[in-house]
């Protein structure tokens, strides 16, 4: 791989201003095959990007609470198509938010049960605040907290829409994480370190900063309306009430790359295993059947852009990854996995051709018209060698 290639590419774009700073990574069966760190983690801090730099994961997360589960799959603890309700009785009480009669919201019985398969896939109903005009208004009508406050009645909220009828990204992996902790009797954060950042060795990776990490930690920015870059006060509550699967850790990329490496050898590391092979192969197949993953239209453009991946392919859904049907421009086979997080960070998984890679930036909103298609360069140039 022609590291000075990919330096040129991203140093090139932090010196221009186009993101704050940046760490990328890639890796092949046999190994990593590049990193790199380059910018500041502040603007006009001083303070350089460096690649054991701790950025938020957001909803990078959410394979991890993923892995958590299906490891609980294997064991019979949890089962992908039984009523969720089982163990969490709460989500057997919640409604489907059918509109609104002035401004009361009407609410009905949903036709079909929530099930861990639906959480996984975004096809429970659940959605989110940032993407669903109805769901915002009835959080405001009724009071109840964003998903980013880490209070467990953020979660009490209605589907979006009958379970299995549609997908729309949404809450379902945080409720992935408190079967989790139900099936497990472990908080959330206590059985992943256990059964997957200990085994993998990922030191830096955890819902809690560690006051080391927290000095390595990037700013997060915000893309102002005239396209500057300013720095953005979030941080994530550090002793929330609720640990969320979907969105709430930190890490680093060199942590995050043994993570997807972990994926990309059937659930196996350097001699540690996390996932068996099979459940590998079952998590990457297309879990939403005749469903279409569409573009997502942002109704806060503060935290999202409007997004829409790869315009007129058909894209569908693992547990609980994005899937490709058709090869990229980029060079990423059909069937490869991937997803992001909100402050524009990135990964991708391709068995069929033996890589991975991971990208991080922290600028709001998602979506970045530079960030994303940096990473989009970056990818192409990993696999153009």
């Amino acid at each position: 791989m022609d590291k000075n290639r990919l330096d040129a590419l991203l140093g090139g774009a932090a010196e221009a201003g186009k993101v704050p700073g940046v760490v990328a990574m890639a890796a092949d069966a046999d190994g990593v095959t590049y990193t790199g760190a380059f910018g500041e983690r502040e603007l006009g801090g001083g303070t350089a990007m460096t690649e054991d730099t701790v950025f938020l994961l957001a909803s990078m997360t959410k394979a991890v609470g993923a892995t958590a589960a299906m490891q609980l799959v294997e064991k019979g603890d949890l089962t992908l198509d039984g009523a969720a309700s089982e163990l969490l009785p709460e989500l057997a009480e919640i409604r489907v938010l059918d509109g609104f009669e002035g401004d009361q919201p009407r609410l009905r019985r949903p036709r079909s049960t929530v099930t861990l398969r639906n959480l996984l896939t975004h096809t429970s109903g659940f959605g989110y605040e940032i993407w669903n005009a109805d769901l915002a208004r009835y959080q405001e009508q009724k009071g109840i907290p964003g998903i980013f406050s880490g209070q467990r009645a953020a979660l009490q909220v209605p589907l979006m829409s009958d379970p299995g009828t549609r997908w729309e990204y949404g809450t379902g992996i945080d409720w992935v994480g408190r079967l989790v902790e139900a099936a497990s009797g472990q908080r959330l954060g206590h059985y992943f370190r256990e059964h997957i950042f200990q085994p993998l060795g990922m030191t830096d990776t955890a819902f809690t900063m560690s006051d080391d990490a927290r000095a390595r930690l990037a700013t997060i920015h915000a893309r102002t309306p005239d396209g500057q870059l300013a720095p953005h006060p979030l941080v994530l509550e550090q002793d929330p009430e609720q640990q969320m699967s979907g969105h709430g850790l930190y890490g680093t990329a060199g942590d995050y790359l043994r993570f997807t490496r972990a994926i990309l050898n059937g659930g196996e590391l350097d001699g540690k295993r996390i996932l068996q092979a099979k459940t590998v192969d079952l998590m990457r197949q297309n879990h939403i059947g005749d469903l279409e993953v569409p573009a997502i239209e942002s109704i806060d453009p503060t935290l999202s852009n409007n997004v829409e991946l790869y315009p007129g392919m058909s894209k569908k859904w693992g547990l609980s990854f994005l899937i490709n049907t058709e090869e990229t421009p980029e060079g990423r086979a059909a069937g490869s996995l991937a997803w992001a997080g909100l402050a524009n960070s990135y990964y991708w998984i391709d068995h069929d051709k033996g890589v991975t890679g991971v990208y991080f930036t922290q600028i709001l909103p998602f979506f970045d018209p530079e960030s994303a298609p940096l990473f989009q360069a970056f990818e192409q140039a990993v696999y153009n060698g």
